[in-house]
């Protein structure tokens, strides 16, 4: 008979048995809680660096912006949220007329910045909000179409109540508020280089340079104050479009 066979599986003792699954059981629930710490960790670092992501592009490349108000209607409605292009100005572009353009109005259209409103702490989290997407425009941002640039003498109205650019007539037929007058307002205003004078498309709802002619800065806006151009509607999904 061989004495020295190894007693069977059902032949252990089954207090050693007990012990072993519990000491399994230990090592198990050590490493999930060890594991479960860890997951929230990398999920955590997973979310700042994708908010993060998003900053830098909305920073540096294009913002989402949302329009509160009805100035460019019908072009853009109220609740739209417009994708406005930060680089198409650098590396040589040029602010066009009939473009849509993001700017800021400090020293233009408002003289003091929402930050001395708001409070330092309020405006960084708007900023800082805003940059990743999460927040409507800044008391000062304003979103208006480009009528004339630097150099350009505009004027309104001729005979046919037209804006005329440089003694010629532009058709607004297309963007223009239906109904809406060019102008309800006559000037003859000349563009200095390096600034812009801009309305909106709904005439008569609309706070543009007319308003600001007696102002500070006349109501022209500086082209370093331009955020971006507006590229495109990307919200709702209804009134996708391009610009």
């Amino acid at each position: 008979m061989d004495t020295g066979k190894q007693p069977a599986e059902r032949d252990r003792n089954p207090a050693t048995a007990r012990d072993e699954r519990s000491r399994s059981a230990m090592r198990i629930r050590r490493c999930g809680g060890l594991l479960r710490p860890l997951a929230i960790r990398r999920t955590a670092a997973l979310v700042a660096l994708g908010l993060t992501v998003i900053a830098v592009v909305n920073a540096c490349v294009a913002q989402p912006f949302l329009v509160p108000s009805t100035s460019m209607e019908n072009t853009l409605r109220v609740g739209d949220r417009i994708l406005v292009n930060k680089l198409a100005y650098r590396f040589g572009g040029e602010v066009r007329r009939g473009d849509i353009v993001v700017f800021d109005g400090t020293g233009s259209f408002v003289q003091d910045d929402g930050a001395a409103r708001t409070g330092p702490v309020a405006g960084l989290l708007r900023q800082a909000a805003a940059l990743a997407g999460f927040a409507g425009p800044g008391t000062s941002d304003y979103t208006k179409r480009v009528i004339g640039v630097g150099g350009d003498r505009v004027t309104c109205c001729d005979r046919q109540g037209r804006i005329t650019g440089n003694g010629a007539a532009g058709d607004e037929s297309e963007t223009l508020y239906p109904k809406d007058a060019p102008s309800d307002v006559p000037f003859d205003v000349a563009v200095p280089e390096g600034k812009l004078f801009v309305l909106g498309d709904h005439r008569s709802q609309s706070s543009d340079s007319r308003d600001h002619l007696g102002s500070p800065g006349g109501g022209m806006v500086p082209v370093g104050k331009v955020v971006g151009r507006a590229d495109g509607v990307l919200w709702p999904p209804s009134r996708w479009q391009r610009l």
